[in-house]
């Protein structure tokens, strides 16, 4: 069986992809500005998400996002559950590299973090931090995430991920990433940490990439637009 999927569905998508914040009234022009599509394919699939209920046509001509959206909005709500999507991605990337793999969010305290999800190796030696863990504010590459992205710090780095050695404790090293979110809002921290003694054998550039397509990955189901998303892990 075929995984092509239907032209004429994922144009109508597009379509409704173009209301954002900032941009929930739009034209027919400003579609048609938006999209590599002709004004009358534009229209035609207007004509079929307003007889839906995807979008809504005013009287001025314009259009917004119908009930329909709500409605589904409201389904995925109730259907929503983080772990489902954060704890696949970081069995994955433990299981690419060998290492613990861990979803920060902010904590209650200026500074601090929450190990909110953690997956590690069953052998080896690993960082001893488990899920529910809050750390205190310090200079690891997973609190410098925190103090550029949720504190909005002034900092020197250049390129993701950072990196950190001995900063925990004298005897952890680790890379850490901004995941994006809804609306490309900052929502937590994906780290990959382990042994300096052994971090310091492993190909830098594999670990780099691999932990920057996991952030991709879990950017992607958590809203995040694919331009935000290119700029920062591609």
């Amino acid at each position: 069986m075929s995984n092509d999927g239907v032209v004429a569905v994922e144009r109508a998508l597009s379509i409704l992809d173009c209301f954002q914040p900032g941009a929930e009234r739009l034209s027919l022009a400003d579609l048609s500005a938006r999209l590599p599509l002709h004004k009358t394919t534009i229209f035609r699939m207007l004509n079929s998400l307003v007889r839906c209920g995807y979008a809504i046509r005013h009287k001025d001509g314009t259009y917004t996002p119908g009930p329909r959206l709500l409605y589904l909005g409201r389904v995925y709500e109730r259907s929503f559950h983080l772990s489902e999507l954060v704890m696949p991605v970081l069995e994955a990337l433990s299981k690419k590299t060998g290492e613990s793999a861990a979803y920060y969010v902010e904590g209650e305290e200026l500074g601090s973090r929450l190990c909110l999800f953690r997956c590690q190796p069953h052998e080896g030696l690993h960082s001893q931090v488990i899920a529910g863990s809050v750390m205190p504010p310090d200079n690891s590459s997973t609190a410098r995430v925190f103090k550029t992205w949720a504190q909005l710090e002034p900092t020197q780095e250049q390129t993701l991920p950072y990196y950190s050695c001995g900063q925990r404790d004298p005897h952890t090293s680790s890379w850490s990433v901004p995941v994006i979110g809804y609306e490309n809002l900052f929502v937590g921290a994906l780290t990959i940490a382990g042994p300096t003694v052994r971090l310091n054998r492993v190909d830098v550039t594999f670990f780099e990439r691999t932990l920057l397509q996991a952030a991709d990955e879990l950017a992607s189901k958590l809203g995040a637009t694919a331009d935000i998303r290119e700029a920062l892990y591609q």
